[in-house]
């Protein structure tokens, strides 16, 4: 393995851990209306949990208010039920075969809880890209011992890791602080 495969492949990995944690965020709910708040509810379809997404269409009507449209017609109690036990404090109503489930405002007490909650994420991700870049310079070190690569080539490399893993940390921020905005804005 060469030091531009360590690199290539860290990079592959740190890019992994980004779309892990937005998607994380994406769960995390902000005063507005975002349909994959409603990734995580599994619906009772004929015997086996299935995730909402697989038995109805979901959408935002306006900034307050997600629309759920059944694909089959006898499934729209269920799904009322599976939105209401789950615990995301949501109310759904159901109005004919649609069911329209209205964001309830957060508290500020909310909010910042749901800020604590954000930053825990981020710090995650940044441990995750700081092991990353932990396993690259091992493996450069391990070329080195091997007489691979000369001690100069490592110290070369080695910055080049840092510069990437600074990125990506920068990256991982502006992604917390947005998403902070989000939750903030009233």
């Amino acid at each position: 393995m060469s030091v531009a495969d360590i690199k290539k492949n860290m990079q592959a990995k740190m890019e992994q851990s980004i779309n892990a944690f937005k998607n994380n965020l994406t769960k995390i709910r902000t005063g507005r209306a975002n349909p994959a708040i409603l990734d995580t509810v599994l619906v009772d379809y004929y015997g086996s949990m299935v995730p909402l997404s697989q038995v109805a269409n979901v959408s935002a009507i306006d900034a307050r208010t997600l629309s759920v449209q059944p694909w089959e017609k006898p499934m729209g109690a269920k799904i009322e039920k599976a939105i209401r036990e789950s615990d995301l404090g949501l109310n759904p109503a159901s109005m004919g075969d649609l069911i329209r489930v209205p964001m309830p405002p957060m508290s500020e007490e909310r909010r910042k809880e749901m800020t604590k909650i954000v930053r825990h994420e981020g710090e995650n991700a940044k441990i995750a890209i700081r092991n990353l870049r932990r396993d690259a310079n091992e493996a450069v070190k391990k070329l080195v011992k091997d007489k691979d690569i000369s001690e100069d080539d490592q110290k070369r490399s080695e910055a080049e890791v840092q510069k990437i893993t600074d990125k990506e940390i920068a990256a991982i921020d502006q992604l917390v602080v947005s998403k902070e905005q989000d939750i903030m804005a009233v």
